[in-house]
């Protein structure tokens, strides 16, 4: 697997593998220092809680999350 996922379907860890997430790379970058991210256009929404059950963070279906190359778990195509 190349570091460009452009196009492709993922499956990965958001939230440095707290919530799992899947959808289309839009993009596909080198960061600063040389490490790789992507931005993936969600498949569905999630909502993640903190240790006190409280929801933090949400996202809906088709919004964007950045992921970093390491927790990208599964290129479906």
């Amino acid at each position: 697997m190349g570091w460009n996922l452009e196009g492709m379907q993922v499956k990965g860890l958001y939230l440095s593998g707290d919530a799992p997430v899947s959808g289309k790379v839009t993009l596909s970058r080198v960061c600063y220092g040389g490490s790789v991210s992507h931005h993936i256009e969600l498949d569905e929404g999630f909502q993640w809680k903190n240790s006190a059950g409280k929801v933090v963070i949400k996202r809906e279906a088709g919004e964007s999350v950045i992921v970093d190359h390491k927790y990208i778990t599964e290129v479906c195509d």
